[in-house]
């Protein structure tokens, strides 16, 4: 297995750093302490050398002050014991003086213990001027020795200071380390773990806003991958469904188009019959020229038949997305035949749309967009009266978007993705029928909601209306009002 291939093994890895720096650590302090508890033990030992000859020094003067055997032999005791101390701790001594000095140092005591008792061996009677000359050659002796054990003692001192200031240092030093080295591992991982979660945190409150776009997390990790694979099966599981559900609600309004379509098919197929009967009637002896117009009109209305035919077979068959360049206003006017069937007598439509204005889209997709529109507006109507008012019209990019011409186009709030800096068509439904709530509206395009009566509307068509200008590139915007009537604006591009 290779290393850094799962989210657990960076974080074990980073576990096991950071144990191995701690015990690093206190294994170092350990080692340090017990180098400072051999040098404190050495500092004791020669301190005790220093009062040990001291002491020495006390006894020795006085037996000659008062020439007591009791002084005298303390004053060799405490020699002898001089002399354990520094065999007993000879590494120690040699640490802090030089091995010619430590060897002086015994010569001396040797020179000093041999002086001691030469002048202990002296009776009364012995000359004044011997007894000076040999307590003058022993105090000096004695001086020799409590000068070099004071210097011995002054550097052990200074030494053990040092060692105590280096020890703290590199504690302080130690934890430093320790410290940057945590937080550079938690960097470390916090790149390695933590930033692939935020991607996908970002990539779910996408597709929580209606984004369709597959999960791309820039990860190796196991479990990053592995969730990863797991919401783009759900994504498209999701646009697979969705598909679905386009395609029921297709057929859904295919009852409407069946009432515009038969509506529409009386009236040519009431003028063939007319123009048959006549042709019949007139057909011996008639007038040619006037048969001729019959047989003309005919064929005028089975044209005219047969494209209200192909119209809705082209609408009612599952085509691959494909944009052309449709004649907006023909677009329009054949949508409205097709649901003319649900007006009543109280409902208008005004078409305001150029005759000359192309859009660049999917035929059957945007006139199920713009069908489901029109089937909202007539649904709208209270007692079935009202009017339904369809502009378009082709907007140039602009560059101020507070700019007081854009006027209704401020209070909007767009889905979609399209944004005010694009050349766009512009296509407006407007009703005065029974309006909308202010809390409705931010939900009118989910899945499934709806404000209707059980088993009255699915909570599909305006779902199915995002979807499809979403599709073309397009946005949506929606403005309503109890009492005031509702208006949908469609801002799709011009290319």
């Amino acid at each position: 297995m290779r290393f850094g291939q799962s989210i657990r093994q960076k974080i074990t890895l980073g576990y096991y750093i950071i144990v191995a720096a701690i015990v690093g650590l206190s294994i170092f302090t350990f080692i340090e302490l017990n180098y400072v508890e051999r040098k404190i033990m050495v500092g004791e030992a020669i301190s005790e050398f220093f009062d040990t000859t001291l002491e020495m020094r006390r006894f020795e003067k006085n037996f000659f002050l008062y020439n007591k055997k009791y002084d005298y032999d303390e004053t060799l005791k405490y020699v002898e014991k001089a002399e354990g101390i520094l065999e007993k701790n000879a590494s120690g001594f040699a640490a802090v003086a030089a091995s010619d000095q430590i060897s002086d140092l015994k010569a001396t005591f040797t020179s000093y213990r041999e002086r001691m008792r030469q002048y202990g061996a002296l009776g009364p009677d012995a000359p004044p001027l011997r007894k000076i000359q040999y307590e003058g050659s022993v105090r000096k002796l004695g001086k020799d020795i409590v000068t070099v054990a004071e210097d011995i003692s002054h550097v052990e001192r200074k030494s053990l200071q040092a060692l105590l200031d280096r020890s703290r240092t590199a504690i302080v030093f130690a934890i430093l380390v320790l410290s940057a080295s945590a937080v550079v591992i938690g960097q470390v991982l916090s790149r390695m773990v933590v930033r692939p979660l935020e991607s996908l945190e970002k990539s779910m409150e996408h597709i929580a806003e209606g984004g369709s776009e597959a999960v791309l997390i820039d990860s190796r990790d196991r479990e990053i991958v592995s969730l990863t694979r797991a919401f783009n099966k759900m994504l498209r599981d999701l646009e697979l469904q969705r598909r679905h559900l386009v395609q029921s609600e297709k057929l859904a309004s295919l009852g409407t188009l069946l009432s515009g379509v038969a509506h529409e098919l009386n009236n040519p197929l009431s003028n063939i019959s007319s123009s048959g009967q006549i042709l019949m009637e007139e057909f011996e002896g008639g007038d040619r020229g006037y048969q001729r117009e019959l047989i003309g009109q005919i064929n005028e209305q089975t044209d005219r038949a047969r494209n209200i035919v192909r119209s809705l077979l082209d609408f009612s068959r599952d085509k691959e997305f494909k944009k052309q360049a449709l004649p907006l206003r023909a677009l329009f006017e054949e949508t409205i035949r097709f649901v003319r069937g649900q007006f009543t007598t109280g409902v208008t439509v005004d078409l305001a749309v150029p005759g000359d204005l192309i859009l660049h889209a999917d035929k059957q997709r945007i006139q199920q967009a713009f069908l489901n529109l029109l089937k909202n507006a007539v649904e709208a109507f209270p007692e079935g009266k009202g009017s339904i008012l369809i502009k378009a019209e082709k907007r140039r990019a602009i560059d101020d978007i507070e700019d007081e011409k854009i006027g209704v186009y401020n209070y909007m709030k767009y889905r979609g993705k399209c944004t005010l800096e694009d050349d766009t068509v512009d296509i407006e439904v407007r009703d005065n029928g029974a309006g909308m709530p202010l809390d409705v509206l931010p939900r009118i395009f989910d899945p499934f909601f709806t404000t209707k009566d059980v088993g009255k509307g699915s909570g599909l068509g305006l779902f199915i209306v995002h979807e499809i200008i979403e599709e073309h590139d397009g946005c949506i915007a929606v403005d309503s009002a109890p009492g005031k009537g509702t208006t949908f604006l469609i801002r799709l591009p011009v290319k």
